[in-house]
């Protein structure tokens, strides 16, 4: 007599442990997603507490801390370089570094870096929309109705040198002088691509601001050392309120993390003033 075949039995999974799979799928699903998000925003920075404008492209910022005017005001009063005191209605801080494009964009004295940045960084004396912030920056400090500090932050790598002639400069009283002649395409090509923040170029840096200081005093003071640790000063000043990138631009509590048109600041300015 033929034997007969049992026939096989295949368990199929109940629609409980179906559900509990499906679960576990989807919550894996949304954790990723959320990290994700979360990697995607600290790639991005922003500045938590303060009310921050859009930030352009092209620039370097990232900012984290906490910023209120209070914490504003003690990097002003921190800083070296500085002109009026923290107590006026309006207060501003550039944070800057004399080799970053977007810094010498902001102010206004390479109109032939600002074309090559694209059409809307082109200056209004060029034809473009761009009004440069730095010089608007001077016409108020000049006029008595704002304070104004200048803070270092390696934006670009090679603003060393450049940033220590500031301090040469403050010293005698001209910061301006010297900061708009570096500032220009000729100061650009010297920092980034002759002087690099090697020391023993501070003759030619000397020689290619004398019109503006002398530079028997200029060289003497770039190579007494005497401001070489005042860079790393300003780096914490800068992350203080939270700026690590440049430019970065205060107007009072309010951030302006990039190299932002004149334009999209007055609105802070005047409600300050």
């Amino acid at each position: 007599m033929e034997k007969r075949q049992e026939p096989v039995i295949v368990q199929v999974p109940s629609m409980k442990l179906f559900h509990v799979v499906v679960v576990i799928l989807v919550v894996g699903a949304f954790f990723l997603g959320s990290l994700w998000t979360k990697v995607e925003f600290l790639k991005g920075g922003s500045v938590a507490g303060v009310q921050q404008a859009a930030q352009p492209t092209g620039t370097t910022q990232q900012a984290e801390p906490k910023v209120t005017l209070d914490t504003v005001k003690q990097a002003f009063a921190g800083s070296l370089i500085k002109f009026g005191d923290a107590n006026k209605k309006l207060l501003l801080i550039e944070v800057a570094d004399p080799s970053c494009p977007y810094c010498h964009a902001s102010a206004g004295h390479n109109g032939a870096l600002n074309k090559q940045m694209g059409d809307r960084f082109v200056l209004t004396a060029d034809g473009g929309p761009y009004v440069a912030p730095v010089p608007e920056i001077k016409k108020l400090v000049d006029s008595g109705s704002a304070a104004f500090a200048y803070l270092y932050t390696p934006g670009h790598g090679n603003g060393e040198m450049g940033t220590k002639a500031f301090y040469c400069a403050f010293e005698k009283g001209k910061f301006w002088d010297v900061h708009d002649k570096l500032m220009t395409s000729e100061g650009y090509s010297l920092l980034n691509d002759s002087v690099k923040n090697d020391k023993t170029k501070s003759e030619e840096v000397a020689q290619f601001l004398k019109d503006e200081f002398n530079p028997q005093d200029m060289k003497s003071c770039l190579d007494s050392g005497k401001y070489d640790a005042r860079l790393g000063e300003d780096i914490v000043l800068a992350r203080s309120i939270g700026v690590s990138g440049t430019p970065g631009f205060f107007v009072n509590a309010t951030a302006f993390a990039g190299a932002y048109s004149w334009k999209d600041m007055e609105s802070a300015v005047n409600a300050a003033l």
